[in-house]
């Protein structure tokens, strides 16, 4: 499939004084046929491609993490590969908080930890700094402080040019702006019913980007995929509709949640990349918007 639409179709948004269009790429699936997969990895030319072909299409926001790696393929190793040397306008948003040790055992970093994390980051993709690095919450932290007082030294240091936050709520987005600017926002947040709806909003009168991730898959890849129900039927009729994928109506979908709210797709799949830019340009009706508020996880 080849189009003509470009990621700037969807519009942009500044995260801090960084302009990016807000039809972005995720790059977790690179490294495999699924998330930190160890079986067989993706064929390392078709990664690379996909990048290239992600820019060329307009992408100049991708969403990457050290901890994105499969036995053979690492996420950031890729797009060192492809896109090195970065073009001006590409920001490349890392996150940290959560790690994974080179058997792929995960653990959850101190406060004292994430400046090696953040090292990572910038070695792997050959930066002297990094765009946006978001502090990835995991559920075992119930404040932020401490390991984001971390992370704005580092800012201070120069490493990181601005900061976000991921998995969180309305306390722990206080809490980090209290410390220093928050430029995101990272949550689940999806049509079967993981929608983050007061995260949402603060973001949105405040002026942060919001950025949800299982915004395709969702409730689908919650739900594993042994266990992974099917499409709903509203997400189907409005997909036939308009004479496009199910997945172009959910980042669509995603995208009108307001002007703020930015979509992250990931794939390793050329056609599935053409197939999401072109969500970009897809506008729904009220019609299409009510009857997808009916859907249910």
């Amino acid at each position: 499939m080849t189009t003509t639409t470009t990621a700037a179709a969807a519009g942009t948004w500044q995260l801090g004084d960084l302009p990016v269009n807000r039809l972005g790429f995720g790059a977790m699936r690179l490294t495999g046929t699924a998330a930190f997969d160890q079986g067989t990895p993706r064929d390392r030319e078709t990664s690379i491609r996909v990048l290239r072909r992600a820019v060329e299409l307009g992408v100049n926001h991708i969403d990457t993490a050290s901890f994105y790696f499969s036995w053979l393929r690492s996420a950031n190793e890729l797009i060192n590969s492809a896109l090195n040397p970065y073009a001006d306008d590409l920001v490349v948003v890392t996150k940290v908080g959560p790690g994974r040790g080179p058997d792929g055992e995960w653990y959850t970093a101190t406060p004292e930890q994430l400046r090696g994390q953040v090292e990572e980051n910038l070695r792997q993709l050959g930066r002297d700094h990094l765009d946006v690095v978001n502090l990835r919450r995991q559920v075992s932290l119930t404040s932020v402080s401490e390991h984001f007082g971390a992370l704005a030294e580092l800012q201070q240091a120069g490493l990181i040019r601005h900061l976000g936050v991921s998995n969180v709520n309305a306390t722990h987005l206080a809490e980090a702006q209290a410390i220093a600017p928050v430029v995101c926002v990272q949550n689940k947040y999806h049509l079967d019913g993981g929608a983050n709806n007061e995260m949402l909003r603060l973001c949105g009168e405040q002026g942060i980007a919001f950025v949800p991730f299982y915004a395709i898959a969702g409730q689908r890849t919650e739900a594993g995929v042994a266990a992974a129900p099917g499409e709903s039927e509203q997400v189907e009729t409005v997909a036939r509709a308009h004479g496009v994928s199910t997945a172009q109506v959910r980042l669509a979908w995603t995208l009108s949640q307001g002007p703020h709210v930015l979509a992250i797709p990931g794939t390793g799949d050329p056609a599935h990349l053409e197939d999401n830019v072109a969500a970009a340009a897809l506008r729904l009706t009220p019609e299409d918007l009510a009857l997808l508020a009916t859907v249910t996880g």
